[in-house]
């Protein structure tokens, strides 16, 4: 629902939210300007000075006034001439004639009203309306993410779109809530809404007298410039006539003759409030917030833009579903855990089979339950797993949501995963026992499915039209994914001498006849995934890349399995020869923006992306490196470019352990052992650690280093909170 209520408004009006900030912008410049160009207002000159330096130098003055911009102006008449002046708040000397600018008069009726009158008023006030309901929602979407509040300063994961979005969001979001909200508190002013003030103004009459000197008049001389707003003189020839006075504390009535206060009126709350409101808008009197709010306004075209992406890619990422009615009304809920979409599709084809078998079946994301799916007679939940154990994107809240959820109908739990990994379909078993605890009878036992298994699918289909009373046949047939076929243009062979073949396999586009030159890669970073479909299958594999867009090839490390299908495809390779492939973006195993040192571990072809993030180091981060492999003269893999980047300083230092070599054979984790004070100097310091490689490599490694950091009060479950211990494991 928050992101619905987050999305929503952001894609209708995405332009206007656009226009209305940038004019926005451009306006919260002129405080900074002001301040560097209108002399500064300081306390210390008394009105009284200040006016009577003015009087002297013409016929008649009519009004001093200290203006939004705190430009200080007076209106005179000399003889037949009127004019409008600058002067120096401090001693009243003229500072030539002020002529307010044309561009920033026409940029704020744009920004106020779109130049089209009332309408173009209601129409601001909608986009701000608009702007308060994303910056709040936006935030509490960001706080949920990260973590809570706490952790609102961790580095954000996720695409260069969603990175944008995120950290641009956390520093503007203040500024917004602050903008939208005083900008609705203006428009209701602008139209009457808010309560009309109650007092009256100061009204008395002057006793007539000479008029003194201006600068003996007590009631001037105890007000400060720094609290004036405007100052009228009393019309010339008329013995009734008084200064009136305006200031921050209300409005006053002043005898010319005798400089007593005749009558003052202060100035009401609501007053106050509004003038503080208008501060905080326009940052008028407060340049450097007018610069926050400049910096937040700013910021929401990029939001229009990294928004718009966002959403587009999750709408187009999820198959249609046909028929899906409103979840109120239906009496079957499937709830989908999917993190790179394959789900989705077994879920089209559960939705499609019970729909025509009468069902009103409503299917949403886990992520998406809510009071409103309590009404169903049954819930279905079809999730795979991310990761060690851990849900994927479109189920991360689910577990929090399960526990505030009231409704207690039969559920059927179907867990999708590889039965090759020792945490095969956990979180699916996560979610059962979860659903178990909180009274949930069961429909059907919980099932998992291994390899996106066509068979088992259609068995578990079986199983689950036996307890609904009637056949239900589940005949999937995976979509084949969108590829873009790869040409290998150069391999490097090792591991052959120990049993162990790795190859290194660098690929570009195909090459065009008509140009002779290489298609376009897809954009991808070290650390994606490339997923590649062997020849006559659906099914992709994938594999961690070690190179980016910016090298010019896609780059894999792979090593050969013993009947592994597509590993056996890939090892058979030779130039010039093609495959079918499509990039997987991998955000959360990326190095941490900024400069902080880096601690690298992998072993055997998991030295792929860590690579990559080596080569990609041109800022000359720290980088630390320590990797396994089996034999130093057969699979020392990247050996030359590693030195190449030590001598660059692209590597700070490289640690290497082989398990056969027969002077010193040692696993990675031994190396890391050797070097605990100085990894936990660098974690202590903001160190980043990423490991890539084999789940039992990565086993080992996690051991050894939570004995390194637990002896100054760390662990490794706050490194993953905080993004700064990830893991990709095979």
């Amino acid at each position: 629902m928050l992101r619905r209520l987050h999305s929503l408004p952001g894609v209708v009006l995405a332009l206007g939210l656009a226009f209305v900030a940038l004019t926005g912008a451009v306006l919260s410049l002129e405080p900074t300007i002001a301040r560097l160009s209108v002399p500064t207002i300081e306390s210390g000159t008394s009105v009284a000075d200040l006016a009577s330096a003015v009087a002297a130098r013409h016929g008649a003055v009519e009004t001093i006034r200290v203006r939004a911009d705190g430009t200080v102006t007076a209106a005179y008449t000399d003889g037949e001439t009127d004019g409008l002046e600058r002067i120096d708040p401090k001693t009243g000397a003229g500072l030539g004639p002020y002529v307010p600018s044309a561009t920033s008069r026409f940029i704020v009726d744009l920004h106020r009203s779109l130049l089209a009158g009332d309408a173009g008023r209601i129409a601001v006030a909608v986009a701000a309306a608009a702007m308060l309901v994303l910056a709040i929602s936006g935030g509490a979407l960001l706080v949920t993410r990260l973590g809570g509040l706490g952790a609102m300063f961790r580095p954000i994961r996720g695409t260069l779109s969603e990175r944008l979005h995120g950290e641009l969001g956390r520093i503007a979001v203040f500024g917004l809530v602050l903008s939208a909200s005083t900008g609705l508190w203006m428009t209701a002013s602008t139209f009457g809404l808010l309560p009309e003030s109650e007092a009256a103004g100061a009204v008395a009459e002057a006793s007539g007298g000479t008029p003194a000197p201006i600068d003996r008049l007590a009631a001037l001389r105890g007000v400060d410039v720094g609290s004036l707003r405007e100052l009228s003189f009393p019309a010339a020839g008329d013995p009734a006539d008084t200064f009136r006075l305006r200031t921050d504390a209300g409005e006053a009535t002043i005898d010319p003759a005798t400089g007593e206060r005749l009558a003052f009126t202060p100035a009401t709350t609501l007053e106050r409030v509004g003038r503080t409101m208008e501060m905080l808008h326009t940052g008028r009197g407060a340049w450097a917030l007018g610069l926050l709010l400049g910096l937040s306004s700013a910021a929401v075209p990029v939001f229009a833009v990294t928004g718009i992406a966002m959403w587009f890619r999750r709408r187009s990422a999820r198959p249609r579903i046909a028929r899906n009615v409103a979840a109120r009304s239906a009496d079957t809920v499937i709830l989908v855990g999917s993190e790179g979409n394959t789900t989705w599709g077994f879920a089209a084809t559960l939705h499609a089979a019970l729909t025509a078998a009468g069902h009103r079946v409503h299917t949403a994301a886990m992520n998406d339950l809510s009071s409103a799916h309590a009404s169903a007679r049954r819930l279905l939940i079809l999730t795979a797993t991310w990761g060690d154990g851990a849900a994927p994107t479109s189920a991360k809240t689910f577990l929090q949501r399960l526990e505030r959820f009231e409704g207690r109908m039969p559920v059927a739990v179907l867990g999708f995963g590889d039965r090759t990994f020792p945490h095969f379909a956990r979180f699916a078993q996560d979610v059962a026992a979860r659903l178990d605890a909180k009274g949930f009878p069961r429909l059907v036992p919980m099932k998992r499915i291994d390899r996106r298994s066509a068979q088992e699918f259609a068995q578990w289909g079986r199983d689950l039209g036996a307890a609904l009373g009637h056949d239900l046949v589940l005949e999937h047939v995976a979509e084949r994914p969108k590829t873009q076929a790869l040409q290998l243009v150069e391999r490097e062979d090792y591991g052959v001498a120990v049993g162990a073949p790795v190859a290194i396999l660098r690929f570009c586009g195909p090459t065009d006849e008509r140009t002779g030159r290489p298609a376009r890669l897809p954009d991808f970073e070290a650390g994606d995934l490339v997923g590649i479909l062997p020849p006559g299958e659906t099914m992709p594999r994938f594999y961690s890349l070690a190179s980016s867009t910016e090298d010019g090839v896609l780059e894999i490390c792979v090593r050969l399995q013993p009947g592994g299908l597509c590993s056996t495809f890939l090892h058979d390779l030779e130039p010039g020869e093609r495959i079918d492939a499509f990039i997987r973006a991998n955000p959360t195993f990326r190095p941490n923006q900024g400069l902080a040192p880096l601690i690298l571990i992998g072993a055997g072809a998991g030295i792929g992306p860590l690579a990559g993030f080596v080569r990609a180091n041109a800022q000359g981060r720290p980088v630390h490196l320590y990797w396994g492999g089996r034999s130093p003269s057969s699979d020392f893999l990247y050996e030359h470019e590693l030195a190449q980047h030590l001598a660059e300083r692209r590597l700070t230092s490289l640690s290497t352990a082989f398990s056969r070599d027969p002077g010193d054979g040692a696993y990675v984790q031994d190396r890391i052992a050797a070097d605990a004070h100085r990894l936990r100097h660098l974690i202590l310091h903001g160190a980043q650690v990423l490991v890539c490689g084999g789940r039992d490599m990565a086993l080992a490694v996690t051991h050894t280093l939570e004995a390194i950091v637990r002896p100054v009060g760390l662990d490794l479950a706050t490194l993953r909170s905080e993004g700064r211990y990830v893991e990709d494991v095979y």
